[in-house]
C-alpha cells in the first residue's frame, strides 16, 4: 500500500467530494477515483457510501481513518526528525587523532568552547601513521587531524603542502619504568655502559619515534636499545612497560596519575622529555563550511610561546 492512498482517503473524508479531494492532491478526478477504488480493494472493505450527499464514511471507512491519520502523523514526524539529523550530520566534523589524545586532550579542549563545536572523533584513525592522517584530510575522509608535532621545527620530512595548522597546546614524553623494590627505575637511561636498555618503541614511521630519536641525537647521546615491541598507540607501550619488559616514553597527560601513586618513575632526569606540540591540521580546500566557522574560534597557542 502507498503512503499517498492513505493521503487521499484523508483528503477525501475532509472535503466529502472526489472532485475537490482530487483537486487538493493534484490529480484528475477520474485518477483519484481509481486509487480510492484501489485503497478499497487492497483493504477488502467499503471505505466510502457513495450513495449520500455529500459522501460518507462507512463504519469500515470511520476506523480506517483514524488508522491513516495516526500513521500519517508518525511518518510527518519521522521525516521532521530525519531532517533534524541530515542537518546536524551536515554541520558535524570528523576529526581524526590518535588515541591517547582523543582520550587525554580532547574532551578539555571541547570544553572550553561555549557553545560546544560538532566535532565528532573519526574512530577509524587511531591506528592510522602520520602520513594516513594527512591524505584522509585531502580525501576528505575527515575534516580536522588533531595530532603531536615536534616542537623542534624540521624534524618531520611530512608534505604538508596544502593545509593549514593550529597549535593547540604542548605535550612532554617522559621515558618511564616500572620501579624496582627501593622505588628507582627498573631500566634507566642514566645509567651508561651496561647492556642494551629493553625499549617498548613507537612504529618507525610514526611522528612519536621519529621525534624521540631527533631529540636523542641532539643530546649527542643515544642510549643503546634493545627494541621488543613496536606499537602506534601509547596505551600498547604504556601496557608492556607496566608489566615490567621495559621502557618507554609517554605522554605526560597520559601518566600523571601513575607518577604520582609511584606505579610507573621517570627512567631518567627532564633532558630525557621530549617536548612536543600538540597541532590541528586542516585542508585548505574542504569545502565544509563548519571548518571554517571552528578555524575562527581556535587561538594559535604558538602566539603564547615564551
Amino acid at each position: 500500500m502507498e503512503l499517498r492512498w492513505l493521503e487521499d482517503f484523508i483528503a477525501l473524508a475532509r472535503t466529502r467530494h472526489f472532485s475537490r479531494a482530487a483537486e487538493t492532491q493534484n490529480v484528475t478526478q477520474p485518477t483519484f477515483s481509481r486509487r480510492i477504488k484501489l485503497l478499497e480493494e487492497e483493504m477488502g472493505a467499503t471505505l466510502i457510501n457513495r450513495q449520500t450527499l455529500p459522501l460518507s464514511l462507512t463504519p469500515a471507512g470511520e476506523e480506517f481513518l483514524a488508522l491513516c491519520e495516526d500513521v500519517t502523523r508518525r511518518v510527518d514526524t519521522a521525516r521532521e526528525r530525519l531532517g533534524q539529523l541530515a542537518e546536524a550530520d551536515a554541520s558535524r566534523l570528523r576529526l581524526a587523532a590518535p588515541q591517547s589524545l582523543l582520550a587525554n586532550f580532547l574532551p578539555d579542549w571541547l570544553a572550553g568552547f561555549d557553545p560546544a563545536p560538532p566535532v565528532t572523533p573519526y574512530l577509524r584513525a587511531t591506528g592510522w601513521l602520520a602520513d594516513d592522517y594527512f591524505r584522509a584530510l585531502e580525501r576528505q575522509e575527515c575534516d580536522l587531524v588533531l595530532c603531536y608535532w615536534p616542537a623542534t621545527p624540521g624534524t618531520l620530512p611530512l608534505e604538508t603542502e596544502g593545509l593549514e595548522a593550529r597549535v593547540l597546546g604542548r605535550e612532554r614524553l617522559v621515558p618511564v619504568s616500572l620501579p624496582d623494590a627501593e622505588g628507582r627505575p627498573r631500566f634507566s637511561l642514566e645509567d651508561t655502559g651496561r647492556r642494551p636498555l629493553p625499549l617498548i618503541a613507537y612504529h618507525p614511521r610514526g611522528v612519536i619515534d621519529q621525534c624521540i630519536r631527533a631529540h636523542l641525537q641532539s643530546l649527542g647521546q643515544m642510549p643503546t636499545f634493545s627494541v621488543l615491541n613496536e606499537s602506534i598507540q601509547s596505551g600498547n607501550i604504556r601496557e608492556l612497560v607496566g608489566l615490567g619488559y621495559g621502557l618507554g616514553w609517554l605522554p605526560a597527560r597520559s601518566i600523571q596519575a601513575a607518577l604520582s601513586s609511584g606505579t610507573l618513575v621517570p627512567a631518567g632526569g627532564t633532558r630525557w622529555q621530549v617536548p612536543l606540540e600538540i597541532r590541528l591540521f586542516r585542508y585548505r580546500e574542504n569545502p565544509h563550511p563548519a571548518v571554517d566557522a571552528l578555524w575562527q574560534r581556535i587561538p594559535d597557542a604558538r602566539a603564547d610561546a615564551t
